[in-house]
């Protein structure tokens, strides 16, 4: 994916510079999410390493070189549906000062033409109630229930 820019805001994918751009404190307006910089580089070299797994989006305000909105695809093979791939969105964020902008819908428009093109199947998330109406928008459709368990830090 090539950078896209709009009205001052580019989009592309992460760079192993965007700590210093804002990264972390941009995915903590949606949870906890405070790592320090060399946390950040061993992930990205990580994630980098899997190019065909997982792809994460950045929206840049160009004036300011700050993200300002942000969203991940996690492609997992499956064994169903032919050896199959499910595309999972996840960690879609945008600035409390840049919503209403269009730029979640951007993202996840952006992430679920990822997923065509890496040949998955079907591409699914999890929402709050609260944002169901925006993903309706976004054309998904409920499906299911979502569960979850939280498992304690383990202690190395």
């Amino acid at each position: 994916m090539n950078s896209i820019v709009d009205d001052g805001i580019s989009f592309r994918p992460l760079d192993i510079d965007d700590f210093d751009k804002g990264y972390s404190e941009c995915l903590q307006q949606l949870t906890e999410a405070k790592f320090t910089k060399e946390q950040f580089i061993e992930r990205f070299n990580q994630i980098k390493k899997q190019s065909d797994t997982y792809f994460l989006i950045v929206a840049v305000d160009v004036k300011l070189n700050k993200i300002i909105a942000c969203g991940t695809l996690f492609v997992e093979k499956k064994f169903i549906r032919n050896c199959g791939k499910c595309g999972h969105i996840e960690d879609i964020v945008v600035n409390n000062n840049y919503r209403g902008k269009n730029l979640g819908l951007r993202i996840i428009e952006q992430l679920k033409c990822i997923g065509s093109q890496a040949g998955c199947y079907k591409i699914i998330l999890d929402c709050s109630e609260a944002n169901v109406k925006f993903y309706e928008k976004c054309k998904f459709e409920r499906k299911g229930v979502q569960m979850s368990i939280y498992l304690p830090t383990p202690k190395l």
